[in-house]
């Protein structure tokens, strides 16, 4: 057993209130930041940052599905936290101003308890490999979300 921690960062020509606003739409946008590996989403209770409630299935592999039930919470200005009721998995989207005038930096990472034994070897070696590259397309899409001219 040990903590796991998977993280992906990008830089996004969008302003960090504007990113921000983007991911806290639970109602609307952020079900388009979303994989395919992200099926039956449905928000629970409120819609917008703090205090809603979300829903959904993650489908790591073909065998491997993980329904997640996530309390929304924003701890500061600058971060959105989904901690899953049904595991230990907390991840979090931070957002900082970006190197470039107008930028932001989004940071999404998420951490677990990983199991022990065999099971939790191949957990170790395939999850953050898995989840970085799932990461990274959420990120694409959070950028063709927000992003001018997209």
């Amino acid at each position: 057993m040990g903590l796991l921690t998977v993280e992906a960062r990008r830089e996004i020509a969008a302003a960090p209130d504007d990113v921000l606003d983007a991911i806290a739409d639970y109602r609307t946008t952020h079900a388009r930041l979303l994989t395919g590996q992200f099926t039956d989403y449905e928000v629970r209770e409120g819609g917008d940052g703090e205090g809603t409630v979300l829903f959904f299935r993650f489908h790591a592999t073909s065998r491997r599905v993980r329904e997640v039930l996530a309390d929304i919470t924003e701890p500061d200005d600058h971060t959105i936290v989904e901690t899953d009721r049904n595991s230990t998995m907390v991840t979090t989207y931070h957002v900082v101003p970006g190197t470039a005038e107008g930028s932001s930096l989004v940071t999404l990472r998420s951490t677990w308890e990983g199991a022990g034994g065999v099971g939790g070897f191949f957990e170790r070696l395939f999850a953050p490999r898995v989840l970085r590259a799932t990461y990274d397309r959420v990120l694409a899409n959070l950028a063709r979300e927000t992003e001018k001219g997209s």
